[in-house]
């Protein structure tokens, strides 16, 4: 019983962020092709800005792992 309650915890911080993320991509996304049609100088500011949201994933990984190994 234990042992379920954590790896759920674990899927949660992962599961979590990532729609998070996806979430936020979307709509930096969809902003950032709008903005790189009007102004292509832009872009790779744009695609820094679309990969930044990719860290809350990596910190949910991270809290996943450290929930696994510390608890688990």
């Amino acid at each position: 019983m234990e042992v379920g309650l954590i790896a759920i915890g674990a899927a949660l911080a992962v599961g979590l962020t990532a729609l998070g993320t996806g979430h936020a991509q979307a709509r930096i996304g969809s902003a950032g092709a709008g903005t790189i049609a009007e102004k292509p100088e832009l872009a790779g500011r744009i695609i820094l800005l679309v990969a930044i949201p990719e860290t809350m994933v990596i910190l949910g990984f991270a809290v996943a792992a450290m929930i696994l190994l510390l608890l688990g």
